[in-house]
């Protein structure tokens, strides 16, 4: 648990420190000469030794796959043992097209602050937990991570206890608010309170259910997190209808699986897995009728768009070093992403959001694929 009880103040990134060694004279010349040229054939050679991660995890048979573990409705640990949520039917698709089989996945619990360091340390394949896609996160001079499409679209938000007088942001000058360490989350609060000049003391915590925890003892007046992360601990508290979620949107926080950059076979993979669970709820398929739709593709030549879309014609699996068939073994096992968010997040969920913006874009949301040609 990390706590500050200072103003927060956001400082620039520490600048990368690179060491000479001062080499004189002719024979020290001819050895750096020498162990750079070493160094540069050393970098060669194992750069053509590279594999795409999509390689080593359909050598393995297995998935590993980063999630958190402690949010209902996106992954979430039952007491089974198993997990469930909407980020955890993200990893089983990618096992379904990677593998054939969406239950070949390890999943990993990670904290905020561990899930950069484990995807770029090889400790994970693909992450797939609640994280917003942002320009220092996706860039080679930042965390350096490839983002597929956007899963779920967000907002952070402020909840207080009912009752409380606090009603706006701007009610809570000169209050604590507990938040989690290492966070956009924990960005976008300072700059909330930075813009509007007004004080505020940040009460740092590891992951959200020491942030829910914080809150729940009255360590601060507010707890702040994306919308569906405050939707879900309410759930979790002993009186939800006590706590109130304030109108105030602090971000636009777009939610999307991530790889480790570079890597563009892998990266291909994940953004087409989840384009097909949009195409397939666009186009009507469902885990229910997917045989009937299937075996009328096989049977009509003239449903040229549909038979590429099913692996029937085209190859496109193949172009992504999937099986043709990607898409099929996707739906089989998880449904279109209607399906999946309606699961977990549906009218009859434990966690229900509204889709909003997380509609098709033909139905007013967000939500669209490109073509599958």
């Amino acid at each position: 648990m990390q706590l500050s009880h200072k103003p927060r103040h956001l400082g620039k990134s520490h600048p990368i420190r690179t060491s000479f060694m001062n080499c004189r004279g002719p024979i020290a010349l001819v050895g750096a000469v020498a162990a750079l040229s070493s160094l540069v054939a050393g970098c060669a050679s194992l750069d053509a030794g590279d594999r795409s991660r999509l390689d080593l995890v359909k050598q393995r048979g297995e998935l590993i796959c980063g999630v958190s573990g402690k949010i209902p409705g996106f992954s979430f640990l039952k007491t089974d043992g198993g997990y469930e949520g909407l980020d955890v039917d993200v990893c089983r698709a990618m096992a379904a097209a990677f593998l054939g089989d969406a239950d070949k996945v390890q999943y990993r619990p990670l904290t905020a602050p561990e899930r950069f360091t484990a995807l770029r340390s090889g400790e994970i394949d693909l992450l797939s937990r609640n994280t917003t896609q942002n320009l220092s996160r996706d860039s080679v001079g930042g965390n350096g991570v490839s983002f597929g499409p956007v899963v779920f679209h967000d907002g952070q938000a402020l909840m207080v206890k009912k009752g409380s007088g606090f009603n706006s942001l701007d009610d809570l000058s000169g209050q604590a608010i507990c938040v989690g360490s290492g966070t956009t989350t924990e960005q976008n609060l300072n700059d909330a309170f930075e813009a509007r000049k007004l004080p505020y003391t940040p009460i740092k915590y590891q992951d959200l259910n020491q942030v829910v925890g914080g809150y729940a003892q009255g360590r601060c007046a507010a707890m702040t997190s994306d919308r569906s992360q405050l939707a879900s601990a309410r759930s979790g508290l002993p009186d939800p209808d006590q706590h109130v979620i304030l109108e105030d949107s602090l971000s636009k926080e777009p939610l999307a699986p991530a790889v480790v950059g570079g890597d563009q076979s892998m990266a291909d993979a994940m953004r087409w897995v989840v384009y097909a669970l949009i195409e397939a709820e666009e186009r009507g398929i469902t885990q229910e009728n997917l045989d009937k739709v299937l075996a009328e593709a096989e049977a009509d030549p003239t449903q040229a768009a549909l038979r590429r879309f099913l692996g029937v014609d085209g190859g496109l699996g193949s172009k992504l070093g999937l099986p043709d068939d990607f898409v099929v073994q996707i739906i089989r096992s998880t449904g279109n992403y209607g399906e999946i968010y309606e699961r977990h997040l549906g009218a009859d969920s434990a966690v229900v959001i509204p889709r909003g913006s997380n509609r098709l874009a033909e139905d007013g949301g967000l939500m669209v694929s490109p073509p599958f040609t």
